[in-house]
């Protein structure tokens, strides 16, 4: 897997859609106003389930689930969940990647979850924000740390400013196989941490795991 993961991901989009409401949202921008004309938008950005996207197959690639969504918000049904962890099994020389602000769900599937699906989750930060109404990042990290799985990722992107210790530990207590940390790329004007900081974040969390460096930069108030 450690050759797929660092290469060139595929992204597949099954379920489109989320009610999050991230202010950061490049998916939703990009969904609203690009893709607006187009019929697998023509709703907006509502939850859909994509039928005929359930019958694409890969070969040998790292797959990214929903990119365009969220897979386990709790507004999507568990059918949806099933037939999409039920189409994967069409690529068994592939690896999967859900990522999720909602990574609680994962407890409904994770017994039907082959060893070539990796259950990921977004932790920006370790701190309370009114950015999102998804769940706040301490209960996103306890439901992490709570499921029994050995391929967890977790996404510290895009990064807001942080307790070193704190998130270092929740990410240790999830022991996840990878993280990735990246900085905003949409000029959303985040409270960011200082570069500094962020990379002795990466030098903590590099003692345990596997870090996925992404954009990294000044934050864009320094």
């Amino acid at each position: 897997m450690s050759e797929r993961i660092d290469g060139k991901w595929k992204t597949w989009n099954p379920v489109i859609g989320c009610l999050h409401g991230c202010s950061y949202c490049w998916a939703r921008k990009y969904a609203l106003e690009r893709l607006a004309d187009t019929e697998r938008y023509k709703d907006g950005f509502n939850p859909k389930l994509v039928e005929k996207e359930l019958n694409k197959k890969f070969r040998n690639q790292f797959v990214f689930v929903s990119d365009m969504g969220d897979l386990f918000g709790d507004w999507v049904p568990k059918d949806w969940i099933l037939r999409v962890i039920d189409a994967t099994r069409n690529s068994p020389s592939s690896d999967f990647l859900f990522l999720t602000k909602n990574p609680s769900r994962y407890e409904e599937v994770v017994h039907l979850c082959s060893d070539n699906i990796v259950l990921g989750a977004t932790i920006e930060t370790d701190r309370s924000n009114g950015f999102s109404k998804a769940p706040p990042p301490a209960e996103r990290a306890k439901a992490m740390i709570g499921l029994q799985y050995d391929r967890k990722y977790v996404s510290i992107e895009p990064i807001m400013d942080f307790d070193i210790e704190m998130l270092a530990k929740w990410v240790e207590d999830i022991a996840p196989i990878r993280v990735a940390v990246g900085y905003d790329n949409w000029n959303n004007r985040l409270p960011e941490p200082p570069l500094s900081k962020t990379l002795q974040l990466i030098e903590r969390l590099s003692e345990f795991t596997q870090v996925r460096k992404l954009k990294l930069g000044e934050a864009w108030s320094q």
